[in-house]
């Protein structure tokens, strides 16, 4: 029973999720290695069911390993210069026959329905182009890459027009010139330049390893463009394929793509969980901060409701109707984390200009070890020093020793400003404190 409890609950904290993604592009890039292994078949039943949930889906997939295989195969060594290959006339042809062996194994994964597996009844249609023209890399440092050629331009239009027809849309890291030259291309990069013509919500890099912090090695849930910048500046020990998808990352999140998200593909339904679970389970990149404090607007009540109804139902909180929360909306500040409103609090000035309470102060069950209270109390704290408050007060039943640990002093009824004094609700009998800005 409590298996079924733990599914439904999982299943109802999704739906907002599933709702978001429906009809969403996204793009995501996957690494040669993940075609070789056999947890692989999982990969795909995800994307299968993403493609169920009503996304629009573009793979882009790499092929390095098994160029390697090929090249190395035939009793010769790999070339590459600043972690490019070189690809000369010779390696061109296992370039092709690499894509072209992916591609179909790819095809074929994504065509199965056999009655009783993960795919039965999915009936995933794939196509397959020329949508990315390219053109030669050149000369640099003195070296010839020959074949090996960078993205010119993406072909947006054709691949929405796949996407429209539900579609999903498999590309491989090859290029074609106007005059019909081949190109093999970094996958990454063309992962990114199909996210940015697209202007896709995601761009999903599918790692070999967690994006971990250098300080402590802990995975880092979340950088913006700026963090991910100075991080590549200032650590250069970051492995090189983690930094070539935080280069990805932060290129597409500053040309337009709203997310991209890095998830360790080595963890089982990993790109599930980052997709419909609050926290996610990889590091989310976007232009902005992913968790914000700002002012409360009318389309925040339904969340501040939400979120106050379960300490008003304990007595923590005194109950609010929606007409009130509506009139003094202006007054409230919001902690808003990927649409969702985790945290709240009132600011209300009094009439006699010097002073202010603080009310309705509450976080979310979820989140309330990260000092997210702090927070919301020290832009309180900024905003009272902003409008030349110079005294705040509170009220509450049970936690005085929280607000007694941030310097609030026990006061008397007496002390309170009007309208807090002629508004005290005796049978309540919550305790009074003050704190001087």
């Amino acid at each position: 029973m409590e298996h079924q409890s733990t599914f439904v609950n999982w299943f109802r904290n999704s739906s907002p999720y599933i709702h978001a993604h429906r009809n969403r592009t996204f793009v995501i890039f996957f690494g040669g290695n993940a075609v070789t292994e056999p947890e692989f078949d999982n990969l795909i039943h995800d994307f299968a069911l993403l493609r169920s949930l009503g996304v629009r889906l573009v793979l882009v997939h790499g092929i390095r390993p098994q160029i390697d295989e090929q090249v190395t195969g035939h009793g010769n060594t790999p070339q590459f210069h600043h972690h490019l290959r070189i690809t000369d006339a010779t390696t061109l042809q296992y370039v092709k026959q690499a894509a072209g062996l992916v591609r179909v194994e790819i095809e074929a994964l994504l065509s199965m329905g056999v009655s009783g597996s993960p795919m039965a009844g999915a009936k995933i249609r794939v196509a397959s182009g020329n949508f990315v023209t390219a053109k030669p890399l050149g000369v640099l440092d003195g070296i010839d890459y020959c074949h090996t050629g960078k993205v010119r331009r993406i072909d947006a239009q054709a691949i929405h027009q796949q996407l429209d027809q539900h579609n999903v849309v498999l590309i491989s890291p090859i290029g074609y010139s106007p005059s019909g030259e081949i190109f093999n291309l970094s996958a990454e990069e063309v992962a990114t330049e199909v996210a940015i013509a697209l202007q896709a919500e995601k761009l999903i890099l599918l790692t070999e390893q967690n994006c971990v912090s250098p300080g402590d090695n802990h995975p880092i849930q979340q950088l913006t463009t700026a963090q991910v910048s100075a991080l590549l500046q200032e650590t250069p020990t970051v492995p090189d394929e983690v930094a070539r998808s935080l280069r990805a990352a932060m290129q597409s999140c500053e040309k337009g793509v709203q997310r991209a998200h890095l998830i360790n593909r080595h963890v089982d339904g990993a790109l599930l969980l980052e997709l419909f679970t609050r926290d996610g389970i990889g590091t989310l990149i976007s232009s902005n901060a992913f968790e914000t404090i700002r002012a409360a607007t009318l389309d925040d009540i339904g969340g501040i409701m939400e979120l106050i109804k379960p300490l008003e139902q304990q007595g923590i909180l005194v109950k609010r109707s929606r007409e009130k929360l509506e009139m003094e909306i202006g007054d409230y500040v919001v902690i808003e984390r990927d649409g969702l409103i985790i945290g709240c609090t009132a600011f209300h000035p009094m009439a006699d200009g010097n002073s202010a309470e603080i009310a309705c102060l509450a976080v979310h069950a979820d989140y309330q070890k990260g000092a997210r209270g702090n927070s919301l109390l020290d832009y309180l704290g900024n905003k009272a020093k902003t409008e030349h408050i110079q005294r705040l007060f509170v009220r509450s039943t049970q936690t005085v020793h929280w607000f007694v640990e941030r310097g609030f002093a026990p006061c008397e009824i007496d002390d309170l400003p009007e309208p807090m004094k002629s508004a005290y609700n005796y049978q309540r009998n919550a305790k009074v404190l003050y704190k001087d800005v």
